[in-house]
């Protein structure tokens, strides 16, 4: 048995951020859009939307420009810092994951396993 590893970021001013808003970046760069993204990710538009607000108040810059719909449509993209943050978190998460290889999985060993 595997235990996954995961990581929240917890910040002094309440604000967190962790794999599901790293995911919404990663599906938002992937798809261009919030509303793309959403789909990706089996979420609403209006929830996806709160998350995208959020992490751009959460940081110094945003993380995520949007611009609406019309004639030509309308998009997101993840900004340098959007970038650069998830990034960051990709590279922090395998870090934890690796160093911590040895006492997950001994305590995978401890836990009993799943019936049927």
């Amino acid at each position: 048995m595997k235990l996954k590893l995961s990581i929240r970021l917890d910040t002094p001013t309440g604000g967190r951020f962790g794999p599901g808003k790293a995911a919404l970046l990663e599906a938002i760069r992937t798809s261009g859009s919030i509303a793309g993204a959403a789909r990706a990710l089996g979420m609403s538009y209006p929830r996806a939307l709160k998350l995208v607000e959020s992490m751009n108040v959460l940081f110094c810059s945003p993380l995520i420009e949007s611009s609406h719909g019309g004639k030509d449509g309308g998009g997101a993209v993840l900004t340098e810092q959007g970038l650069k943050v998830l990034a960051l978190y990709d590279a922090l998460c395998q870090h934890a994951a690796r160093a911590t290889k040895a006492s997950r999985s001994e305590i995978a060993s401890m836990i009993k396993p799943p019936r049927g």
